[in-house]
């Protein structure tokens, strides 16, 4: 019976040495990949972003600012009903120099 208890407590001990060896392999692996996200997040995400909001500047910079022609089309701007709240005529994230009410746009009397 006693060596019974001695064999099962060195099977035990061998499997909490392997497990503490994998277990500083796998901090060393992480350590390393650690490292390679970082130096993948300085070299190559930030100056992405970078790149990508330059031409979003470079492309607003040279974007017309000018309202469409309003065309009355009859299948557009349907109010069948008034919406609950301002005039009724308004949809609720209204830009008057973007969304045309059905009859045109806002400040303009033609």
């Amino acid at each position: 019976m006693a060596a019974l208890g001695r064999f099962t407590q060195s099977l035990l001990r061998s499997s909490l040495t392997q497990t503490r060896r994998q277990l500083s392999a796998a901090a060393d692996h992480g350590e390393h990949s650690t490292k390679t996200w970082k130096i993948l997040t300085f070299v190559v995400a930030l100056p992405g972003v970078g790149v990508c909001m330059l031409n979003t500047f470079l492309k607003e910079q040279q974007h017309s600012h000018e309202q469409p022609e309003f065309i009355p089309y009859s299948h557009l701007r349907i109010r069948s009903k008034r919406f609950p709240w301002g005039d009724g005529n308004k949809t609720l994230f209204h830009n008057p120099h973007v969304n045309a009410l059905p009859d045109g746009y806002e400040g303009h009397d033609e």
